[in-house]
C-alpha cells in the first residue's frame, strides 16, 4: 500500500461502520402508514417531510388528516421535517412569502409534535440562492433537493443535499446492488464511507402496485450489519461533528469539540473519539 494511502483519514459511521442508509418521503399521505410498518419491521429509519396546511386533501394523493398524521408519527423514531406550509414553488413567490411558508410550517410541526424541527425538503425541488442564504436564520440546517447523484457520496453543501436516487428510477436496482456489495474497508484507494439516500412518495407504491420494491430493499439492507440506519438529521449531525474535528499540524493527534462520539480510520485502524477528547494516533 502506498504511504499516502496509509496516511489518509476516513470518516467512519457509528461503531466504525463504512456504510449508512437513510430514507426521505414527502407529503404526509395515507400510504406513509404502510411505509412506516416496513421501516419499523426491518429496523430502518426515515425522514417524513410534511406540509401543515393541506391536511385531509384526499384529491392530492390521499393526504392524511391532521389527527391521522399526528397519530401515525407521534412517538416514532423517525424524523419529521419541513416541506412548506402549502407545498408551493418557493422560487415563484416573493422571498418574504417564502420565508413565511417555512416559518409557519416549522412553528406548526414543532408545536404539534413537541420536537425541534430543523430539516427540510424543497417542494417541487424549487428554491433560489436567496432562499438558501436565509435558511440558517430560520433554523434550517439541511434541505433536500431532488437532483439525484446516482452515487453514495456525502454532501458538500447540506442546504443543497442531493439524494442518491428515487425509488422509481431505472437506476435504483443496480445502485442498490452496488451499495450492498461494496466494502470500502477492503479497497486500496477508494476507502471513503458510503451513504445510500433513497427518496420518493409512498403513494407511488400504491399507484405502481410495487410495494415489494421497497420491502425487498429494506430487507436486504437490514441483513447487512455493516450499514448504519439513520434519519436525515442523524446523518447531518454526525457528519457535521466529524467535520468539526481538529487535527494537530503533524496529523498525529485529534480533538473532538462536538457533543457526539465520532469514528475515523487511519492506517487501517478505526479510532473512537469521545466528546471533548484529544486522542493520539498509533504510529
Amino acid at each position: 500500500m502506498f504511504m499516502q494511502m496509509c496516511e489518509e483519514k476516513y470518516l467512519r459511521f457509528p461503531e466504525g461502520k463504512c456504510k449508512a442508509v437513510t430514507f426521505s418521503y414527502d407529503d404526509g399521505v395515507k400510504a406513509d402508514a404502510r411505509l412506516l410498518e416496513i421501516l419499523n419491521k426491518y429496523g430502518l429509519k426515515g425522514t417524513f417531510n410534511l406540509n401543515s396546511l393541506l391536511f385531509g386533501c384526499e384529491w392530492r394523493h390521499n393526504r392524511m388528516s391532521e389527527e391521522q398524521t399526528y397519530e401515525l408519527f407521534k412517538g416514532q423514531p423517525h424524523e419529521i421535517a419541513l416541506h412548506g406550509a402549502r407545498h408551493v414553488f418557493l422560487d415563484k413567490i416573493p422571498l418574504p412569502e417564502a420565508v413565511n411558508e417555512i416559518v409557519q410550517n416549522r412553528l406548526y410541526l414543532e408545536n404539534k409534535f413537541g420536537r425541534i424541527v430543523r430539516g427540510m425538503a424543497y417542494a417541487y425541488n424549487a428554491y433560489t440562492e436567496e432562499i438558501i442564504k436565509v435558511l440558517p436564520a430560520l433554523g434550517v440546517v439541511y434541505a433536500r433537493t431532488t437532483d439525484d447523484t446516482h452515487a453514495f457520496t456525502l454532501p458538500s453543501d447540506f442546504l443543497k443535499w442531493r439524494p442518491t436516487v428515487h425509488h422509481r428510477s431505472p437506476e435504483f436496482t443496480e445502485l442498490a446492488k452496488q451499495f450492498l456489495s461494496s466494502n470500502p474497508e477492503n479497497q486500496l484507494k477508494h476507502r471513503e464511507s458510503l451513504l445510500f439516500y433513497l427518496w420518493g412518495h409512498s403513494y407511488e407504491f400504491d399507484d405502481d402496485g410495487n410495494w415489494n420494491v421497497i420491502e425487498d430493499f429494506a430487507k436486504a439492507v437490514s441483513a447487512d450489519d455493516g450499514v448504519w440506519r439513520a434519519t436525515n438529521m442523524e446523518i447531518y449531525e454526525y457528519v457535521t461533528a466529524y467535520r468539526s474535528l481538529s487535527f494537530s499540524l503533524d496529523g498525529e493527534k485529534v480533538y473532538n469539540p462536538s457533543a457526539l462520539t465520532v469514528w475515523l480510520e487511519l492506517r487501517g485502524k478505526t479510532y473512537k473519539i469521545e466528546p471533548a477528547q484529544t486522542l493520539q494516533f498509533d504510529k
